[in-house]
């Protein structure tokens, strides 16, 4: 049975799918009219970040199943995989830990201007240090809004490292299911109320879009940052802009925005922002990791097993 790759995976990922007897095509081009003359009769799709539309899916009628690299499926039209018998795997376990890690690393660079110090050092101003008011992570409040894994590893590292408070926030959350460090709210207006940093970590889709507009902005302490390692839908963009361009909070780190992969430079020339490229999850590791399970997903479902981390 043959596999169709769009975009190239860690060698890990086909190496687990060769050994397992299926046949591997990787893709030249991940828009739609490329995939489209190249999907052929493939069995499974093993999928990045690629837009895979109802369009695509009829065009082969022998797939049976879209293994997803990574965990997010807004990518995939999942209505139509339900209504044609497609299954779709993803792998929530694959990369918890770098985004964990990668959202640790933007609220120290928020914290303690490393971005800023690093800009001005080089410009020739080292009496910058007489300026800058850096600000400790020790008992200060991060308010995680999606605890699930990512989140509560974000919550057990910085209360690890830095003894910081951690607010838990989800619609179903209850005090028993976290660990005693953890307060847990479903009042998303207390949790920014009462946090120095906001990390978002609930999954994409309309429910979530613009979860963090104008009115959410304006309840955060204006010494407070928004870190977003998440969906770019998740903030709306202009009330972020706006926000920070009056310094009602003190600053934002995004790895995601609005219309990847080329968004609006609407942020760009704010200087109380930072950005990475949608890279929190591009860890070695957790590359070896995504193929892995995006494959182990593909071969669950050829083989007639349940899959372990079923999405349809």
């Amino acid at each position: 049975m043959e596999v169709y790759i769009p975009q190239n995976i860690a060698q890990a990922g086909k190496d687990y799918l060769t050994q397992k007897g299926y046949a591997i095509r990787i893709g030249t081009d991940s828009d739609e009219e490329t995939m489209l003359r190249e999907i052929g009769h493939a069995d499974a799709l093993l999928v990045r970040t690629a837009k895979i539309t109802a369009k695509l899916m009829a065009a082969d009628s022998n797939l049976k199943v879209i293994g997803r690299h990574g965990v997010g499926t807004d990518n995939i039209d999942l209505d139509y995989c339900r209504t044609h018998g497609i299954r779709v795997t993803n792998g929530p376990l694959s990369n918890t830990e770098s985004v964990a890690e990668h959202t640790v690393a933007f609220i120290l660079a928020l914290a303690y201007h490393v971005l800023t110090c690093d800009d001005e050092v080089r410009k020739g101003n080292w009496d910058y240090r007489s300026h800058v008011n850096h600000v400790e992570l020790y008992g200060k409040t991060v308010g995680i809004v999606g605890y699930g894994r990512i989140g509560s590893s974000v919550g057990k590292m910085l209360h690890d490292a830095f003894d910081m408070k951690v607010i838990g926030y989800s619609r179903h959350i209850t005090q028993d299911s976290v660990p005693n460090y953890v307060e847990a709210t479903r009042d998303l207006t207390y949790l920014l109320q009462n946090s120095d940093f906001v990390s978002l970590h609930v999954p994409g889709g309309k429910h979530t879009e613009n979860l963090i507009g104008r009115k959410e902005l304006s309840l955060m302490k204006p010494s407070a940052f928004l870190i977003n390692c998440d969906r770019g839908s998740v903030v709306d963009e202009r009330a972020l802009h706006d926000t920070l361009a009056a310094r009602n909070i003190a600053g934002a780190a995004l790895d995601c925005l609005k219309d990847e992969p080329d968004p609006s430079p609407l942020l760009y020339d704010l200087p109380n922002i930072i950005f990475s490229p949608h890279c929190s999850a591009h860890t070695k590791e957790s590359f070896d990791r995504m193929a892995i399970h995006a494959a182990q997903g593909i071969d669950d479902v050829l083989s007639g097993r349940r899959p372990e981390w079923a999405v349809v």
